[in-house]
C-alpha cells in the first residue's frame, strides 16, 4: 500500500479506498479485543505484546521484501521511531497489563480518551483544524462508549493501577498516531508501518525470557491468537491504518476507531454467546452514530464549484495541513 501521488487516480476513487482500508482497520482491531482475552489468560502482557510484534515483523518484513520497497527516507525516521516505541512498544504491553487490572467496561471507558487526545494533540502539533462536525461526532461516540462501559462494569474488579495503566495507553495511542502522520508525508504506508513495528519489536525484546516461559506452557489456542493478532490486527490493519492516515487528518482517523467498541459487542455476541444488555447495544449505536457524524462533509455550493478545496478532513496529506486510536 504505498502512498500515491494525488495525480494517480481519481479524488473519489482514492476517498472510497481510503474509507474500505479505514473499515478494515475498525473491523481487525475490533477481532483483537476478543483474541486479547483468550491469549491473555496464558501470556502475560509483556510477552504478549512481544508475541505480537514478532509475528507482525515478520509478516511485514515479508511483505516488503516482496513489494523491494526497501528503506524508508530518513527524514521519516523521527515518526517511525516515535510511533514505534510509543504505538506499537509501551501502547501494547500497557494496554495489555491494564485490561489484566481493570474491568472490561472501565478500560473501554478510558482507552477512548484516546481519539479526543489524537484531535487536540493533531490541532496543536500538526496544525489541523477541529471542525464542528468533528468535535459534535466525537462527543456523541465518546458518549456512547461510555455507555457501553458502563452497561459492562461490575463483570470483573478495578484498580487504580488499572485505571493509570488505561490512561497511559490512550495517551501512547495518541502520541503515537500523532508522530506517526508526519512520516507518511516521506514514506509508504507499508514502510512506515514495517519499521515502526520493528522498532516496537526491539523495545519488547526484554520481554523474550517470559515470552519463551509462556509459551512452553500456554495451550495451542492462545498461541494461535498471538500469531493472529501479530499478522491481522498489527500488520495488516496498521498498515490500512497507515494508507488512511495519509489520505485524511488525524482526527478523523481517531474519531473513526469510535466504531470498535459497538463491534466488539457484536462479535462478542456473535463468537463468545456474550448477549449484550440493551444499554449496551444503545452505547454500540451511538458510536456509530458519532463516527457517521464526525466523517461527514457540508456539501456546500462553493465545495461543488471546487472540489480540490478542504473541507472538515479533506482526503489528502497534501491538502489538509491544516487539518487525525490508533
Amino acid at each position: 500500500m504505498t502512498t500515491l501521488p494525488s495525480s494517480a487516480a481519481p479524488p473519489g476513487h482514492r476517498d472510497r479506498r481510503a474509507t474500505a482500508a479505514a473499515c478494515t482497520t475498525v473491523v481487525l482491531w475490533a477481532s483483537a479485543f476478543v483474541s486479547i482475552r483468550s491469549a491473555g489468560e496464558a501470556y502475560s502482557p509483556g510477552a504478549l505484546a512481544l508475541g505480537r510484534l514478532l509475528a507482525g515483523s515478520l509478516a511485514l518484513g515479508a511483505l516488503l521484501l516482496l513489494r523491494r520497497e526497501g528503506l524508508p527516507p530518513r527524514a521519516a525516521w523521527p515518526g517511525i521511531l516515535w510511533s514505534g516505541l510509543l504505538w506499537f512498544g509501551l501502547y501494547m504491553v500497557v494496554l495489555n497489563w491494564g485490561e489484566q487490572q481493570v474491568d472490561a467496561g472501565t478500560a473501554a471507558m478510558v482507552v477512548n480518551i484516546g481519539p479526543l487526545l489524537i484531535a487536540l494533540l493533531g490541532s496543536r502539533l500538526l496544525g489541523e483544524g477541529l471542525p464542528r462536525r468533528l468535535l459534535l461526532g466525537m462527543g456523541v461516540s465518546f458518549a456512547g462508549a461510555a455507555v457501553v462501559g458502563l452497561s459492562m462494569s461490575g463483570h470483573g474488579s478495578s484498580s487504580v493501577l488499572g485505571v493509570l495503566l488505561c490512561l497511559l495507553a490512550a495517551v501512547a495511542y495518541a502520541g503515537g498516531v500523532v508522530g506517526q502522520k508526519p512520516a507518511l508525508r516521506h514514506g509508504s504506508a507499508l514502510q512506515i508501518t514495517t519499521f515502526g513495528c520493528l522498532v516496537g519489536t526491539v523495545a519488547c525484546l526484554p520481554f523474550a525470557g517470559a515470552l519463551i516461559s509462556d509459551a512452553a506452557d500456554a495451550p495451542l489456542s492462545a498461541t494461535l491468537n498471538m500469531v493472529y493478532l501479530g499478522i491481522f490486527p498489527t500488520a495488516l490493519a496498521f498498515t490500512t491504518w497507515a494508507y488512511a492516515l495519509a489520505r485524511t487528518t488525524a482526527g478523523r482517523m481517531g474519531a473513526t476507531t469510535y466504531a470498535v467498541p459497538a463491534l466488539v459487542v457484536l462479535m462478542s455476541w456473535l463468537l463468545l454467546d456474550e448477549v449484550p444488555a440493551l444499554l449496551t447495544v444503545a452505547g454500540g449505536l451511538l458510536c456509530l452514530a458519532g463516527v457517521a457524524v464526525s466523517r461527514m462533509r457540508p456539501q456546500t455550493g462553493a465545495t461543488r464549484k471546487n472540489p480540490a478545496q478542504p473541507v472538515e478532513g479533506p482526503p489528502h496529506d497534501a491538502e489538509c495541513q491544516a487539518a487525525d486510536r490508533p
